[in-house]
């Protein structure tokens, strides 16, 4: 399986590329793949970066869900702090480059976390981290990111992209304050509820705190609303299922201008295009 996507040779201040938050369950996969056509047609992006740990029923992802997200067209996919829940997709991490664990996990651990693919003679490196407060990565996040940046860099990387996977906001900002300058953009995940501060930083990095997900509105972010209230309400352990509900795209859409910086970061929050998701594929 190929990761190259041939298309017409561009400059680097004219790519675009669009980051799609936290893929939840099959309503979210469904989602994300029925609206693809719908991006590539309203904003021809020349990468498609996908965080995709809470796909497979709400938590991980599998090598199936995988291939199906690459068949599509998605170039990379990010994780985060379910990344192994799913034993299947070990020796999967291992043997595809273009799926990302957060690159400050153990080097023991499977995966690797950073990557760089290519599009129209422009080499995107992306980078994974996982937030150090209240989520514990093995190593810190910012020397992480320091050392990835400066290996993808090294590596010819014209725009480079940060998934920083973490609950604290004051912990996203502030990684942005610190790579900005040095890299493309820096985007939140993990929260699935998308925050209102897109914004170019003055040294040209895009950033977000937190972009949202995509998957049912209508649970509790997520999952299915009547067993979050029944847990918060009982005090009680309750299972938690993906929801189906009002399924919604969250994404943005980051245009580079020169090496390494952003123009502009557009958040996308859309309904699912592709009519009911709860029908039977």
């Amino acid at each position: 399986m190929g990761f190259l996507r041939e298309t017409a040779v561009m400059a680097p201040e004219q790519v675009t590329i669009c980051f799609v938050g936290d893929l939840v369950g099959s309503a979210g996969r469904r989602t994300l793949l029925a609206s693809m056509p719908v991006i590539r047609e309203r904003y021809a992006p020349d990468f498609f970066v996908v965080n995709g740990e809470n796909v497979a029923g709400g938590l991980g992802i599998t090598p199936k869900i995988a291939d199906e997200l690459f068949e599509a067209g998605v170039d990379v996919i990010t994780l985060g702090n379910h990344t192994y829940r799913r034993s299947e997709i070990l020796p999967y991490l291992d043997l595809h480059e273009p799926i990302l664990r957060p690159a400050n996990y153990l080097r023991s651990q499977p995966g690797h976390g950073t990557c760089i693919v290519e599009s129209g003679g422009t080499k995107l490196g992306v980078v994974n981290l996982s937030g150090n407060l209240f989520l514990e990565a093995s190593h810190p996040a910012f020397q992480s990111a320091d050392s990835a940046v400066e290996e993808l860099t090294a590596a010819g990387a014209d725009q480079i992209l940060v998934d920083m996977h973490a609950e604290a906001t004051s912990e996203k900002v502030a990684l942005g304050w610190h790579l900005d300058g040095r890299v493309t953009a820096v985007v939140g995940t993990h929260t699935h509820v998308p925050t209102a501060d897109a914004r170019v930083l003055p040294g040209g990095t895009a950033y977000i705190t937190d972009v949202g997900m995509t998957g049912a509105r209508g649970g509790v972010i997520g999952v299915k609303r009547e067993q979050a209230v029944g847990s918060l309400t009982s005090r009680m352990r309750v299972p938690f299922e993906p929801s189906e509900d009002d399924p919604w795209l969250n994404a943005v859409i980051i245009r580079c201008q020169g090496s390494r910086r952003a123009q502009s970061i557009e958040q996308l929050l859309m309904a699912s295009p592709g009519g009911d998701p709860r029908a039977p594929r």
